[in-house]
This record gives structure tokens, sequence and C-alpha cells, in this order.
């Protein structure tokens, strides 16, 4: 009868592991869970029975073989199609903000200069080559009228600065040479 505690113990200390990484690849609400650690705790108190040496060395092990085996799964976890569900992934190239054909466009207005046409105060509108773009400036206020220059575009928002009149004729003249 003592060798059957032994090997009873064991078995079931062999299963509530299995069913300790069954847990992570069947969602089961934490019942596998319940089921394991439950299998695991009788399977050492029939090993104790048996023989409290092998109870010890079994209870070692499973303080040792738990940790280990449960760092292998969640390692392993993630891979899984169960478990890429749960963990977010990087947005893919195309899914980013500054891939949209809209903020490609307006990447292309960077150094360029334009007119406001209302109040910046820190956003408003501005005229770049006749295209009414909504900008915002670093916080500072810009009246109607006045001259300024994209610095950047972050997130599809237009940053702008005042700046003194251009001298656009030495611009279009640079160009033409």
């Amino acid at each position: 009868m003592d060798s059957m505690n032994l090997t009873l113990g064991l078995v079931l200390i062999v299963a509530g592991f299995l069913l300790l990484a069954a847990e992570l690849f069947i969602p089961t609400g934490g019942i596998l869970f319940v089921l394991s650690v439950s299998s695991i705790a009788v399977g050492v108190a029939l090993v104790f029975r048996y023989n409290t040496t092998a109870g010890l060395c079994a209870l070692v092990g499973v303080f040792i073989a738990l940790p280990t085996l449960g760092g292998l799964l969640l390692h392993i976890w993630p891979r899984t199609p169960i478990g890429r569900r749960f963990f977010l992934t990087a947005p893919s190239e195309d899914a980013t903000m500054a891939s949209l054909p809209v903020n490609q466009e307006l990447e292309q207005l960077k150094g360029r200069f334009g007119r406001t046409l209302s109040s910046l105060r820190p956003a408003g509108v501005v005229d770049f080559d006749g295209r009414r773009i909504d900008t915002i400036t670093e916080g500072m206020m810009v009246d109607p009228g006045q001259w300024v220059r994209c610095i950047d575009v972050r997130a599809g928002k237009v940053i702008v600065r005042p700046v003194d009149r251009p001298n656009l004729g030495d611009l279009e003249t640079a160009v033409f040479r």
C-alpha cells in the first residue's frame, strides 16, 4: 500500500504539471490551474505518506520545477495562437500616422513659408501656396496676415513659427539658376 502512495503521488505531481501547461494553451478561466495546483499538493502529500525523506525530495523538486517550467511556458506562450491574442504587437509600418497619405503630403510643407489667414492662438489656418492648412504654433500668438514658416509636422499637426517677411524673389531665382 505504501508503494501505491508513492506511485499515485508521483503520477499526480506529473499530471499537475501537465494541467498547468495545458492552462496556458486551453483557456478554461482558471479551472485547470486550480486542478493542477490541487493535483500537485495531493501528490506531494501522498509522497509524504510513503516516506518523509521522499516527501521532502518531492517538495523540493516541485519548488524547483514549478518556477522553471512556469518561466519556460511563459516564454513559449506569446508565440501560441491564444497567447498572441493576449499581447499587444507593434503596428505595422502601414498603420502608423506618419505613413497616411494626408500626413505624407503635410511632410512636404517642412521649411516652407506661408501666411496666416486667421489668428493663431496657438492654432489657426495658414495659406501655403493657395492651400489652407490647419496649423499650431509653439505656444505663441500670431496675428492674421503674418508670415510663418513650417518647422515640423508631428502626428499630422503642422507646427509653424513666425518669421520676418521672406524675400521670395531670392528664393525663386535660386531655384532657376
